[in-house]
């Protein structure tokens, strides 16, 4: 689906809640003699489960693509190994090869981006402007971030992640 410039995608797992809520709103409709009085505030909730999944969607794709002019402005270009603890903060570009994609279903996708240095994981909150796939060769423009908040190893917030044509940029860690 299409809002202004942004190409927005719903998550299976959204879809699966809403299709099975509806299934129970049609079981429950047909066992029940209020029909009516139910209806009048279950089809809104259905509308509302589709519909805010779709406008955080929009949200958060609308915030990224302001940002993305921030950080290019603001990034250097580092190698994966370079990235550690003191860089948490720090506005970064890396060039490298996905090596792994999870949570796509759940439009999170985090990935294993490794470059002939190391490999690190790019952690994305809305659904990227590009399909990415393993063996792709991308750029990647985020903040260094803890795994886990307070704790855990280096990770980049991704705000944008682009295919990149030269397979030469990146490769796998030997």
């Amino acid at each position: 689906m299409k809002i202004g410039t942004f190409d927005i995608k719903v998550s299976l797992l959204t879809i699966a809640v809403v299709v099975i809520l509806a299934f129970f709103i049609v079981v429950a409709s047909v066992l029940s003699e209020s029909v009516r009085s139910q209806l009048y505030w279950m089809i809104p909730v259905l509308i509302l489960l589709i519909v805010m999944p779709i406008a955080l969607n929009y949200m958060s794709r609308k915030e990224y693509a302001e940002l993305v002019p921030v950080y290019e402005r603001e990034a250097r270009p580092v190698r994966i190994r370079m990235i550690n603890e003191s860089m948490l903060g720090k506005v970064v570009k890396i060039e490298g090869m996905v090596e792994r994609v999870n949570f796509r279903f759940l439009n999170r996708p985090q990935f294993l981006v490794g470059d002939r240095t190391g490999e690190i994981s790019v952690k994305m909150f809305t659904s990227p402007e590009e399909d990415i796939r393993e063996n792709d060769v991308v750029e990647v423009l985020g903040a260094v971030i803890r795994r886990y908040i307070i704790t855990g190893d280096p990770v980049i917030n991704c705000v944008s992640i682009r295919k990149r044509d030269a397979p030469a940029a990146a490769g796998k860690k030997s």
